[in-house]
């Protein structure tokens, strides 16, 4: 168990975007929302997850909507409290606990609103590694537990309970109620015990962001770019797959995501390559000259080209130079049952997930 205040949650941010692969919602808001609620009401307790209590009651807070529509508009800052609150009149349960659904943006900020605001613990795990674009996209789910019941909030002060049969439903009429509020909205969810969070939770997710963001805010420290990249990557067992210039995005915001794909044409040793990701919300496959150099459930994530800092795929514009690499997932997306929830069948492409590594070593290296 630790503290963590304005220092560690930027760090975290920084690495939380890394893990994002281009989505997770704006980190920016996410932090301000953070470091505002720390300043009002002190650090926040971080528990290792071994260190709770195998009957701890915990939830998790979140955002759902698109994430541009997230950068520009804005919450009061009472919808997670309102919901978190509604959430323990529902269940008529005092919350021990709360921790972030997904690592990515502004979704690995809201818990620690939450912590703070409620004079909670956090807890150093998530649910998925990185960030998904749907809720049921979930290491809870795939190990068999709800997510509901969910209470959901927007800025109006409406809030909306929702008790499901399955994730699936969860995620359809979230979606539907999240549109009409904007297509951003806030929510409590996932109730979850102690137990549940360390046997299959995805552990030490923050921390991890934690590590990363230092590296990445210190890059200074290294004697060069090329350096600090390889550290980098040896931190996050992750891949250079193209140097590139953002060449044209095309974006839409529709049914409460936002769909888009990015085409990049390569600089330096990649020149002469063209690279393209497509997103949903979150980065779902890369290609370069057709070719599927990655796809979900593994990472795919931009870093700036000067500074290493990651770019999220709203804040992305034309002639920007990236890094774009690749990060291997977390174990649990690569079982069969893994693969069938988030891989690229799932998105309707037309291609079998194989991993990272393997990519890399059939086509002979990067």
């Amino acid at each position: 168990m630790r503290f963590i205040g304005v220092k560690e949650i930027k760090n975290i941010a920084v690495g939380a975007a890394l893990l994002g692969a281009g989505g997770g919602g704006n980190a920016y808001v996410g932090t301000l929302m953070a470091i505002s609620a720390v300043r009002k009401h002190g650090p926040i307790k971080l528990l290792d997850p071994d260190e709770l209590a195998d009957d701890a009651f915990c939830v998790c807070s979140s955002h759902i909507g698109a994430p541009a529509v997230s950068a520009e508009k804005f919450p009061n800052g009472n919808e997670l409290i309102t919901s978190f609150k509604k959430m323990q009149a529902v269940l008529g349960k005092h919350v021990d606990a709360t921790f972030p659904i997904e690592i990515g943006g502004m979704n690995s900020m809201l818990p620690m609103v939450v912590a703070a605001k409620a004079n909670i613990p956090l807890v150093d795990v998530d649910a998925m590694g990185r960030a998904f674009p749907e809720i049921q996209m979930s290491t809870f789910v795939l190990a068999g537990h709800p997510i509901t019941p969910i209470v959901m909030a927007d800025e109006r002060g409406n809030t909306t309970l929702l008790d499901t049969i399955d994730a699936y439903w969860a995620e359809k009429l979230g979606r539907a109620i999240t549109v009409k509020m904007g297509a951003s909205a806030f929510m409590t969810s996932t109730p979850l015990t102690g137990l549940d969070l360390k046997r299959d939770g995805v552990k030490h997710s923050l921390s991890f962001c934690e590590q990363i963001g230092d590296l990445i805010t210190n890059i200074n420290k290294f004697a060069s770019l090329a350096e600090g990249l390889e550290k980098l990557l040896t931190l996050t067992h992750g891949y250079q797959l193209l140097k590139a210039k953002v060449v044209d995005i095309q974006h839409t915001t529709k049914d409460g995501f936002n769909y888009g794909t990015v085409k990049l044409n390569g600089l330096d040793h990649d020149s002469g390559r063209v690279g393209t990701i497509d997103f949903q919300n979150e980065n779902i496959i890369f290609k370069v000259d057709d070719q599927v150099r990655t796809t979900a459930p593994d990472l795919i994530s931009l870093v700036d080209g000067d500074t290493l800092v990651p770019i999220t795929n709203e804040e992305l514009s034309y002639g920007k130079r990236v890094y774009v690499l690749g990060l291997p997932c977390d174990a649990k997306w690569r079982t069969p049952e893994g693969i069938k929830l988030v891989g690229p069948r799932y998105f309707k492409y037309n291609v079998d997930y194989v991993p990272l590594e393997e990519l890399i070593s059939m086509k002979g290296g990067i």
